[in-house]
């Protein structure tokens, strides 16, 4: 009965102690990078649940407003698709988008087509710089927020005007339009805007009297309504200042209020797909660059040399002819004929050189190695010239050949 012998560790080998050592920095990185995003993930989504849903009784939602509504014999439907949403679009209804951001360009054309000239109203909450060009033509967004919440109408919209003070801070906008209602402005710019829909006409059906105490009796044009701040429509907001006045009057001029809340499921049309990008948040190019810096700086941290190799008694002797045979064993494996060759006649020309008193400089030159060999052994030259620098071998055998005759023209030379 035959044992293996079991190798003992050497100084080497990594233990427990040094793998948690290397990996301790990152591991607790990567455990400290899991916990913050799963809290800001928590945060997030409880701070958005149900965010400007009519249906919704959290703080963010707008239940409120919608009930308010309701009591004044206006209608509420929420719809989710463009398409449910282009539909509705009339001279009677108000349609309200909650986040025009979420559309895509395509989307965003085709609710512009289908709002422009129908005699109806439109609110678009929040719109970035990018939509609102596109929903509402001639605006723009200013990249600076208002620093006051809370501002003054400044205007002539009766709306705005009955409605006094509200929390209507937030984007600020600019337009072409010279018969818009720019309201609440915040260093010169406007947080609300009201642009009058030249192409539509009155509705059909008026409103009904007391859909809105404050409504003027006078069936109103289609116009688009541009707001700055969803918060006059949160229920946690509608009872501060004139925001319930204001979003009653906004979203009550018509009889039916269609809630437009953009979603994911949304298949109206092919060419509104969204690819993999665009369901990737705003930012996602950056944060992949800095993930990418981030690795490369790691990579420069863990690569660093921390000083000088330590030289280390290996744990055996190891016989130089072993080393020999295994490195012609892998020659022999990569069929490398021509390095094992060149490496043979290179250290035969290296150590036949000095004693025909060639320099080793320039023991790999012909013309300086094979005279010389030649004087110093009576030979024509041609035969040390082709087994110095001659072709590589076709095979096996001829290697092993050139091998044995360079040994043999050593012996020779060195011979007293």
């Amino acid at each position: 009965m035959t044992t293996e012998a079991t190798l003992p560790p050497t100084s080497a080998s990594p233990t427990a102690r040094h793998l948690w050592t290397r990996t301790r920095g990152i591991a607790l990185a990567l455990a400290l990078l899991a916990v913050g995003a799963v809290t800001i993930a928590v945060v997030r989504s409880d701070a958005r649940h149900g965010e400007l849903d009519p249906r919704s009784a959290d703080p963010r939602g707008s239940r409120a407003v919608a009930a308010l509504l309701t009591d004044r014999h206006v209608t509420t439907r929420v719809v989710t698709t463009l398409a449910e949403a282009r539909a509705a679009a009339g001279p009677d209804t108000t349609l309200l988008v909650a986040v025009p951001d979420h559309l895509t360009e395509a989307q965003q054309r085709r609710l512009h087509s289908a709002t422009a000239g129908s005699g109806g109203r439109t609110v678009l909450v929040t719109p970035g710089s990018t939509s609102v060009e596109r929903l509402a033509p001639g605006v723009t967004a200013d990249p600076a927020l208002s620093l006051d919440s809370t501002l003054s109408p400044g205007c002539d919209f009766p709306a705005a005007r009955r409605a006094g003070t509200a929390d209507t801070g937030g984007l600020r906008y600019t337009t072409t339009h010279l018969a818009a209602d720019a309201c609440y402005r915040s260093e010169r710019l406007a947080t609300l805007l009201r642009l009058p829909d030249t192409a539509g006409e009155p509705p059909s059906a008026p409103a009904p009297a007391d859909a809105s105490r404050d409504t003027p009796p006078d069936a109103p044009t289609g116009d688009t309504i541009v707001l700055g701040a969803p918060d006059i429509l949160h229920n946690d907001r509608l009872d501060e200042h004139g925001n319930a006045s204001l979003a009653l009057q906004l979203l009550g001029s018509r009889p039916h209020l269609v809630w437009y809340l953009p979603s994911l499921s949304d298949t109206a049309a092919p060419e509104d797909e969204r690819d993999f990008l665009d369901l990737l948040p705003s930012g996602w190019l950056w944060g992949t660059l800095q993930l990418f810096i981030a690795a490369a700086v790691a990579a420069l941290w863990r690569a660093r040399r921390l000083g000088p190799l330590v030289p280390e008694n290996l744990p055996v002797a190891i016989r130089a002819s072993e080393t020999v045979e295994g490195r012609a064993r892998l020659y022999r494996k990569a069929a490398a004929r021509d390095r094992a060759a060149a490496a043979l006649r290179s250290t035969t020309r290296t150590r036949l050189a000095p004693s025909v008193g060639v320099p080793v400089a320039q023991a790999h030159t012909p013309e300086a190695l094979v005279p010389a060999l030649s004087a110093h052994l009576h030979d024509e030259g041609q035969s040390l010239h082709a087994l110095l620098f001659g072709p590589v071998p076709g095979d096996d055998a001829t290697l092993i050949s050139l091998a044995d005759q360079l040994d043999a023209l050593e012996r020779q030379v060195r011979r007293p």
